[in-house]
């Protein structure tokens, strides 16, 4: 096939987002077997049911179907295959799931008690794939790809809603050896898709990070609490712990992590209802990412680490070369060397960066006299304050406010 790699890489996009795709060939039976492996089972009753529920798939058309539990597959014949081989996507969700709406299809779609806790979980790992989501931009361009064009392929919608299904036909009922294989299962894939998730905060990948969590959904999680509300804030509260280690994996200072976790602490307590918990788990993980992007320090050595930490943390403080060194228990020269090493600027000159870059913000967002501004970042002399400023922005404190704010009249 001339597009191989194109598809490798869709299907591994795909599997990022916990996306099932599979190459079968058509023309071979599908039947139910004997296999007593819950998983087994389900991926087998997933082909045999999208198998026998729709067309022979034609050359240069897309099918969807969506059967009565309200799963969805996309599947395709492939080119240059002599029409035998088909891709299969899914299943996967294009409405947004509840634990209620969850429960209503597991009682459904259980051949018998043994069952229901199995297709609970089962409903649970479906992936949530929203119709706008830049997986299907991906494989409508995939499709562009392999048949020349966008005008070169249709899209059919089939719907299977009658009873009966692709669960029906177990064989026998799963015994409790079974069934807690089965959970583990299910709770080693969730960790597994959980740290892929913390590993790419910890890399500050937000695009990466954004991918998998498309795919995200508090369904997928155990209850702790009968409330659905407080069910999602101790998620939330999971997920913040877990993002706040992330990013010190990823060589974030606690000074820098206490802030921000305490900052979401408080945006999760407040939170009033499960559908705010979607935007506030999308800015946790952004604001994670981005703080690993702009403070990591792993590239750093542990005494510089330290003292750029000790910069960030209280501009106002006693920041002179001897008096980090000390803190470091090392000699100031030892400490000017290894700073200029490591960070590519004298520590004098790095601190006046970082208090320059706080005086712009505080006369950006404050109608603070300079002398203020000058103090709250740890410069007592307002004239060496002014000067430093000036070689900085090419201008003086009160003529950069005024290019910033508009304000002539601001005071001095």
């Amino acid at each position: 096939m001339t597009y191989a790699s194109e598809m490798k890489f869709m299907q591994s996009v795909f599997e990022k987002s916990r996306l099932q795709t599979r190459v079968l060939d058509i023309d071979v039976d599908t039947e139910l077997n004997v296999s007593e492996d819950i998983n087994d089972i389900l991926v087998e009753r997933d082909i045999y049911f999208v198998k026998n529920n729709s067309p022979r798939p034609e050359p240069n058309v897309v099918y969807k179907l969506t059967d009565q539990y309200s799963r969805t597959f996309v599947f395709f014949q492939l080119p240059q295959t002599d029409g035998r081989m088909v891709m299969l996507i899914g299943p996967f969700y294009h409405v947004e799931m509840t634990q209620k709406k969850i429960s209503v299809l597991a009682e459904k779609a259980a051949p018998g008690p043994g069952f229901k806790s199995i297709m609970d979980k089962y409903f649970m790992s479906i992936p949530y794939i929203p119709k706008e989501s830049h997986i299907f931009v991906m494989l409508d361009t995939f499709f562009e790809l392999i048949w020349g064009g966008i005008d070169a392929f249709t899209t059919i919608d089939l719907n299977v809603d009658r009873p009966g299904g692709s669960f029906m036909q177990f064989r026998r009922e799963p015994t409790d050896p079974e069934k807690t294989a089965w959970n583990m299962q299910i709770m080693e894939q969730r960790y597994s898709y959980e740290n892929e998730l913390m590993n790419a905060v910890a890399h500050g990948q937000i695009h990466k990070s954004e991918l998998l969590l498309s795919a995200f959904s508090t369904i997928a999680f155990e209850e702790r609490s009968s409330n659905p509300v407080q069910n999602t804030k101790n998620y939330c509260i999971i997920m913040n712990t877990l993002l706040r280690k992330a990013a010190e994996n990823g060589g974030v200072h606690p000074v820098y992590l206490d802030s921000q976790s305490s900052l979401f602490a408080h945006k999760i307590e407040k939170l009033m209802s499960t559908a705010e918990a979607s935007s506030l788990m999308t800015d946790m993980f952004r604001s994670y990412c981005r703080l690993v992007r702009k403070h990591s320090m792993k590239h750093y050595s542990p005494p510089i680490q330290k003292v750029v930490a000790a910069i960030d943390f209280d501009l106002t403080a006693n920041l002179t070369l001897s008096s980090l060194a000390a803190m470091q228990n090392i000699s100031p020269s030892y400490l000017s060397a290894l700073f200029k090493q490591e960070v590519g600027k004298t520590l004098t000159d790095y601190v006046n960066s970082k208090r320059i870059e706080r005086a712009m913000q505080l006369l950006e967002t404050t109608r603070l006299q300079v002398q203020t501004v000058a103090q709250n970042c740890g410069i007592l002399d307002v004239h060496y304050f002014s000067k430093i400023f000036k070689k900085t922005t090419g201008m003086t404190p009160k003529e950069y406010r005024a290019s910033v704010t508009g304000d002539l009249g601001s005071k001095k």
